[in-house]
């Protein structure tokens, strides 16, 4: 019979660390959290010193009653639960379930699931930091406190199912405030004149940038401008004036962070902050990387070793970092646990991939790559600026070479090749004859800020140190849930609803949404896990102004109303459009004459195609199954159908309807084969 209790947060980490520990170990999982304070109120009495109020979870007690009968049997108990705040609640709400005060209990914590990792967290166990706990437990009760004073007033105010959060809404002020800055901006005009110049000798001309005057960089900011300018140098000759080579290092990226992971799986496979975690967490679960919730890019000595002897072994010694780059330490960094990265870098990608599924491999992929390339040797270019004279204006040509790759033998991002366009600067000299082939004025307009991406809007939050890394995905996943924010492409941009909610809480709850504020708010969480701060002091000096601004909102902000977003599907019983509602599955539509009319409707979405058969809309639908596919509105009438998205660009060689299946476009008839592979570089 197993001596020893270990109780772990997920079910997937079960099987695994049993069979790191042998039969004198029992391990049982909680499933996350067993207690919560209670869904119907506050939970908490502001009278009684902030005192919470936990109750068990509603369907936790065969959990508990289970994990009873094992504390039962048990020698010694190690809380195994994940190794961060929320980890360490986790861990006190058992040890207060469970009423574990007179037994042997221990807190083991390990950042990778392996079997020296954990064999070394049961040599090294130590009691449960109740600072930690603290610090989850004060920010669980702020968040409480937004979320349930502040959302009834949204559903009074403005339409029910609405909700506020105490970072939430903070992310929404960002968005908006994008927005706004979008909207008003006026663009300005400017040029740019590029001169293609020939050499004898070189097919390829070089490219020559207008730069300004022989003594000062000039914008040309006008045609009036562009033509003098164009006038002077008509016949003027091109000469080079000055050449200068030089060096330059391109240092290796750090290995990831929560959000530098969350930004790049987004850049580069496309993936929403959410799934990015949620493959993380698989494979954590699975022993394959490091714990996924870090700020920090701190490598083990352990992990060091062993990836300089692999870079070593399969890279070369002029490969492997003997120093690596390294994030100076900031106030806000949590360096609790190691940066993103692979339990064994002799997991190469190739050996992990057929145990992955794909989007697992895909990601594993990317961190296995990025992490490598953080301990290797830093890229040296071989740079060439060249200064070119004519009519008084100055052209300039700026190139650079690759002439040791290092890090970038395994990790280069899409930008890596953009300055190697001109080729043939190393033949020239200041004698080289230069001929003018072609001169190329270009009229352009200064761009607004782009909108945010997910990706774009982890890196704000973080860069403004709002919220956490494990706070980033649930807060984009809730603005877009709730409808304030709508997502298309990867663009975030504000919906009318969004507008309407962001400005009740700038005009009632100023403080809330302010970024200096919750900033603040969070580094005194920060204080209080250090125990340098009570976490009671943080509370109570919150709410009692939270308190009497809902008050003063209900007396003084009046009622808006949203109207519903009008199809153009009319119904047949009334003759009415339809509008678009949300009901608990998703969109449906519904007659605007309710409760006279009662007639509903299916909602499909349409993506801008129209049908290569009956020239209908193609809108998105789902089997049975609920596996999605693209199909014509007039389905069964009409039969068309695929399961990739149709793009809106058609066929060149047939006409017909094109695919987009990963990064390319492909030609929906088989027999055509028409492939756009640099269709999404070139968008």
């Amino acid at each position: 019979m197993a001596k020893y209790l270990v109780i772990v947060e997920s079910p997937a980490k079960v099987k695994t660390i049993k069979k790191f520990l042998g039969t004198n170990y029992e391990v049982i999982a909680s499933n996350g959290h067993v207690r919560d304070m209670p869904k119907s109120q506050l939970g908490f009495d502001a009278d009684n010193d902030y005192e919470p109020k936990y109750i068990t979870i509603r369907g936790k007690g065969d959990i508990l009653a289970k994990l009873r009968k094992e504390v039962k049997k048990a020698e010694k108990i190690y809380l195994a639960t994940d190794p961060d705040r929320e980890g360490e609640a986790i861990s006190w709400h058992l040890y207060e379930a469970l009423k574990l005060a007179d037994k042997k209990v221990y807190r083991i914590t390990f950042n990778e699931i392996t079997k020296n990792a954990v064999k070394e967290s049961l040599k090294n166990p130590r009691e449960i930091d109740m600072s930690l706990v603290d610090a989850q437990q004060a920010r669980r009760m702020l968040d409480r406190m937004v979320g349930y004073r502040i959302s009834p007033l949204l559903w009074t105010k403005i339409k029910r199912g609405l909700s506020a959060g105490r970072v939430q809404s903070v992310a929404l002020r960002i968005i908006c405030d994008r927005e706004e800055e979008i909207n008003a901006f006026i663009p300005e005009e400017y040029w740019t004149l590029d001169a293609f110049l020939k050499i004898k000798g070189e097919k390829k001309p070089l490219v020559a940038k207008y730069y300004g005057s022989s003594d000062k960089k000039t914008d040309i900011t006008s045609k009036e401008q562009m033509d003098k300018v164009l006038k002077d140098i008509e016949n003027a000759s091109f000469k080079v004036s000055e050449i200068k080579k030089g060096e330059r290092i391109k240092k290796a990226p750090l290995p990831f962070t929560t959000s530098t992971l969350q930004q790049e799986a987004s850049k580069q496979l496309n993936f929403s902050t959410q799934k990015t975690m949620s493959l993380a967490q698989q494979l954590y679960e699975s022993g394959i990387i490091t714990y996924l919730r870090t700020d920090s890019t701190r490598v083990s000595d352990e992990a060091a070793q062993m990836s300089f002897k692999y870079i070593t072994e399969n890279y070369g010694e002029k490969y492997a970092a003997l120093e690596v780059n390294e994030k100076k330490k900031e106030q806000k960094i949590q360096d609790a646990h190691e940066a993103i990265r692979p339990t064994d870098i002799g997991n190469t990608p190739s050996m992990m991939k057929t145990s992955l599924v794909r989007d697992q491999f895909r990601l594993y992929q990317l961190i296995w790559k990025r992490f490598t390339a953080s301990r290797m040797t830093s890229a040296q270019y071989e740079t060439t600026s060249i200064k070119i004279d004519a009519g008084g204006h100055r052209f300039t040509v700026a190139a650079s070479k690759v002439v040791f790759d290092g890090f970038m033998s395994v990790y280069k991002d899409d930008d890596d090749d953009k300055n190697e366009a001109n080729t043939v600067v190393k033949d020239i000299t200041k004698d080289t004859k230069l001929t003018l082939d072609n001169i190329e004025p270009k009229q352009h307009f200064t761009q607004p800020p782009a909108h945010y991406t997910e990706a774009s809007l982890v890196r704000a939050l973080e860069e403004l140190g709002i919220g956490r890394p494990s706070t980033y995905a649930p807060t984009i996943t809730t603005i877009i849930a709730r409808r304030y924010v709508v997502k298309e492409d990867k663009n975030l941009y504000v919906s009318e609803l969004g507008e309407v909610v962001n400005n009740m809480m700038k005009d009632a709850f100023p403080s809330i949404v302010d970024v200096n504020f919750t900033a603040n708010l969070e580094a005194l969480l920060d204080k209080v896990e250090e125990g340098t701060i009570n976490w009671k002091t943080v509370v109570s000096n919150f709410y009692p102004d939270l308190e009497e601004a809902v008050k003063r909102a209900e007396k003084e902000l009046e009622q808006v109303e949203i109207a519903d977003e009008v199809s153009d599907e009319v119904c047949e019983m009334c003759g009415r459009n339809m509008v678009v509602k949300y009901g608990p599955h998703g969109k449906f539509l519904a007659c605007p004459g309710f409760p006279e009319c009662r007639n509903t409707k299916t909602y499909y979405e349409k993506i801008g195609v129209t049908c290569p058969k009956c020239g209908k809309e193609i809108v998105i639908r789902k089997t049975k199954k609920g596996r999605k596919y693209y199909g014509c509105e007039a389905i069964p009438e009409c039969d068309f159908m695929v399961w990739q998205r149709p793009a809106k660009e058609k066929c060149s060689k047939c006409g017909g309807i094109m695919l987009i299946k990963g990064n390319k476009l492909v030609c929906a008839n088989e027999q055509c084969g028409n492939v756009v592979s640099d269709y999404f570089q070139k968008a």
